[in-house]
């Protein structure tokens, strides 16, 4: 049941189920913001009981983001962004460093959890080129269709694809490789497509699986294999799919790497 509730930080009243956990505000909670509520603390605190290091995760992953979105505005040309599953605004956003290589640069965030519609209001007000969008994922053709991204997404030029984080939360019997499928087929030749996922890498991952499982209900680790599998019929860049702090590090990354290091694993790929 929703309830209409003043979001945390905000003045603005939205509905927002507080209920039962939210992928956006756990993730929020384990990066150590203030955007969530006790239920989120209780999925994000159990996942520290099995994996201490958790918050590092979040950090290598919203690095990475910042390296792919660099990557792809400042030496690949790309000059819009689509941002599925995006999650609640932090530092270094999409469109943040996008624009920065790339002033001109157009970006729509993807989410279906109100709150972060909420928060991404004050984006809206002062920045024409980046929308955030309530809608699902799951549903291609919707998010697709959306006012926002037919405004500011031109599908006849490149587009930058971006499932940072998100495709774990997909259940196999949704299909995640066909969403991902039919996202490409939506952008023209010359587009790239982005992923970073929890990563099956051995025993301490699979105890993470299982706590986020029962805690969140989602959150399905994947072989290097499975990873690599979403990347079919694109041509994966250099350095393929790797551990996080590995896909093109700013500075040399110690080897060998961490348990937390390992626990995501990324990659992107040009399509023909």
């Amino acid at each position: 049941m929703s309830h209409e509730n003043t979001a945390p930080g905000k003045g603005q009243p939205t509905f927002i189920d507080t209920s039962k956990p939210s992928i956006a505000r756990v993730y929020d909670a384990v990066l150590g913001g203030k955007d969530h509520y006790d239920v989120d603390r209780v999925v994000a605190d159990q996942v520290r009981v099995t994996m201490p290091h958790i918050g590092d995760v979040g950090q290598y992953n919203r690095q990475i983001l910042g390296r792919i979105v660099r990557h792809l505005a400042a030496e690949a040309g790309i000059r819009q962004f689509i941002d599925l599953g995006a999650g609640l605004p932090t530092l270094e956003n999409t469109h943040q460093v996008a624009q920065r290589h790339a002033p001109g640069a157009r970006v729509v965030y993807v989410d279906n959890d109100p709150i972060v519609l909420a928060h991404g209001q004050a984006l809206l007000q002062v920045d024409d080129r980046t929308a955030v969008v309530t809608a699902d994922l799951r549903d291609p053709r919707g998010v697709l269709s959306h006012p926002d991204v037919q405004r500011l997404i031109d599908f006849s030029e490149p587009v930058g694809v971006l499932l940072i984080g998100i495709l774990h939360h997909l259940h196999d019997d949704e299909d995640p490789k066909g969403i991902v499928q039919e996202y490409m087929a939506a952008v023209p030749s010359g587009s790239y497509l982005a992923i970073t996922c929890f990563a099956d890498t051995g025993p301490e991952a699979r105890a993470v699986e299982e706590t986020m499982l029962e805690f969140l209900g989602t959150g399905r680790f994947r072989t290097l294999a499975e990873i690599e599998d979403y990347f079919e019929g694109f041509e994966l860049q250099e350095p393929g799919v790797v551990a996080l702090p590995q896909w093109r590090p700013d500075e040399p990354v110690a080897e060998p790497l961490s348990v937390a290091q390992r626990l995501m694993q990324g990659g992107i790929a040009y399509k023909k």
